[in-house]
């Protein structure tokens, strides 16, 4: 396939979009990012890397960083990390209360705020530095060791943070977080606050389509460790939106508030795209539209 053209036409499809979305607001630095920016990037399993747009322009990563944090708490940690989060759609917005309680503190699935929480919260345990970990682990798969935390951004969230504090101190009432709040909170944003681009997410999402495999050929997962975490990124990786996700784009994906969204195509790449414009569930809306253009055009699809 000729994976430029099909970026190019994908891409162009999705700027026929009607709406186009809202930037994040609710973190004031999210609020400055550039409306019309807007790039795609595939990596290929057989080391191909390709780019359209603004594909090699850093961005806050968000919540696409959960799913490095999930692969890394596993891989240290193993299984015994789901004791502590579930792996159910929440059927709520990202930074929802309403189900700790009724669950004793217990979140639904790890790419919700609180589930995430509970995850950095293990990291943190288990690596002594969370956001290290994954801040490192991003540069080696990209091959770009100028990935890293914006401070800006981190210190932005933490000002602004006041229902994922209460999210946090409200999961330690219940034993299931084993570090101190502040620190898990600090890790917690910093690593949110990862700027990378389109092509480094592309290249570090590629573990997955390798079946748990690192770009240097040591394994991270098992396979089924690897088929569950992609499980997962479907049912769970966008929200509340999920089941629309998986019914446009049909791969699993795990998107971000600052617009990212990074999908796996195990055995063949994974694909990134970035606009910042966002839906009422906190997903791009011209990224959504261009990887349903992709998937449609190639057939590529886990079902």
């Amino acid at each position: 396939m000729d994976y430029q053209v099909l970026l190019q036409d994908a891409m162009e499809q999705a700027r026929r979009m009607p709406a186009r979305g809202r930037v994040a607001d609710y973190i004031p630095a999210l609020a400055e990012a550039d409306p019309l920016a807007f790039g795609m990037a595939i990596a290929t399993v057989d080391g191909g890397v390709f780019g359209a747009g603004d594909w090699q322009r850093p961005f806050s990563i968000q919540s696409v960083s959960k799913l490095f944090t999930l692969a890394l708490a596993l891989a240290e940690g193993g299984e015994g990390l789901w004791r502590g989060v579930g792996r159910e759609p929440s059927g709520n917005p990202f930074n929802s209360l309403v189900q700790l309680e009724s669950e004793q503190g217990i979140p639904r699935n790890p790419f919700i705020n609180a589930g995430a929480l509970v995850v950095t919260d293990r990291l943190l345990e288990l690596t002594g530095d969370a956001v290290g970990a994954v801040r490192d682990f991003l540069r080696t798969e990209s091959g770009n060791p100028e990935v890293a935390a914006d401070d800006t951004v981190a210190a932005s969230e933490a000002r602004h943070g006041h229902r994922n504090a209460a999210m946090a101190h409200f999961m330690a009432s219940y034993g299931n977080l084993r570090n101190p709040v502040d620190s898990v909170l600090a890790h917690y944003y910093a690593h949110c606050a990862i700027a990378a681009s389109c092509r480094d997410l592309a290249l570090a999402g590629l573990f997955l389509a390798r079946h748990g495999v690192r770009v240097d050929g040591s394994r991270l997962l098992s396979r089924s460790e690897a088929k569950r975490i992609n499980a997962v990124l479907l049912t769970c990786g966008t929200y509340d939106a999920a089941g629309e996700f998986a019914y446009r784009v049909g791969l699993p994906g795990k998107s971000g508030v600052g617009g990212g969204v990074l999908a796996v195509l195990p055995g063949r790449g994974a694909a990134c795209v970035w606009s910042p414009g966002l839906d009422a569930a906190g997903n791009s809306v011209l990224g959504v539209a261009a990887l349903d253009a992709l998937t449609t055009a190639t057939g590529w699809s886990v079902f």
